[in-house]
């Protein structure tokens, strides 16, 4: 194995057994390569690369700490690396979406709090009767990530938001391009929040799969994949 990676594998060690815990600051870079065996240089770069994971902070002045290890910090590297997809991709990111997001809002029906479900049901009164296509996105985004927090798992919202990139471009696209786009999303936004707010999971869970398999067919439709025999019909799934 590369030094680097020994040197990162080491280090990881001594967070998975303990030894170093979330918060925690490492000990000097001398004293720790000597401890680990490592030269400095190798132990430097293993801190940059756990540094660009969220995993270790570099307080200029102060030293190396453990971060809080928390997943939406852990996760957000996905996100950075998801922003890299190919546009040809992005119904494989759909389709991910298609299975997270309808668990996440079932979730949300057992576990969001009586406050949450009235912000959420505002939300659904901010939009203007005719929005620009941006405010239309950044609402939708909004709502779902307030349901995906609602689920009471933050690794369940964590790889949501990871997610929310490219198939916010596909949203963008659709709006531009569907007629009657800004109608449909109201109604499933509002049946979505009916359904949390009387506490009825599986229906939620229902309407949240209509409403991301609307977008990803309309997608295989515009892409020409629509009559790809690998292709789910997604309109009998969410039925």
């Amino acid at each position: 194995m590369p030094v680097t990676d020994v040197a990162i594998d080491k280090i990881k060690d001594m967070i998975i057994s303990g030894e170093l815990a979330p918060g925690d600051r490492l000990p000097k870079e001398a004293e720790l390569a000597q401890r680990l065996g490592l030269s400095r240089s190798s132990l430097r770069e293993a801190v940059k690369a756990l540094c660009l994971i969220r995993v270790l902070d570099v307080r200029q002045g102060d030293g190396t700490y453990v971060t809080s290890l928390e997943p939406n910090l852990l996760l957000d590297a996905m996100t950075f690396v998801v922003d890299f997809h190919r546009d040809d991709t992005v119904l494989d990111f759909l389709a991910v979406r298609r299975i997270l997001e309808p668990a996440a809002t079932a979730l949300a029906a057992l576990h969001m709090s009586d406050d949450d479900i009235t912000e959420l049901g505002q939300l659904l009164g901010e939009l203007e009767d005719s929005p620009t296509v941006e405010a239309l996105v950044a609402n939708d985004l909004q709502f779902h990530r307030k349901i995906a927090d609602g689920s009471g798992n933050p690794v369940l919202c964590s790889l949501l938001d990871s997610l929310s990139g490219p198939t916010a471009r596909a949203r963008i696209w659709r709006g531009l391009t569907q007629e009657g786009a800004v109608a449909k999303t109201r109604e499933q936004h509002s049946a979505i929040y009916e359904a949390i707010a009387a506490r009825e999971p599986e229906l939620a869970r229902s309407w949240a799969t209509v409403h991301v398999a609307g977008v990803e067919q309309w997608l295989r439709n515009a892409l020409g994949t629509a009559d790809d025999p690998t292709t789910p019909d997604l309109t009998a799934e969410a039925s």
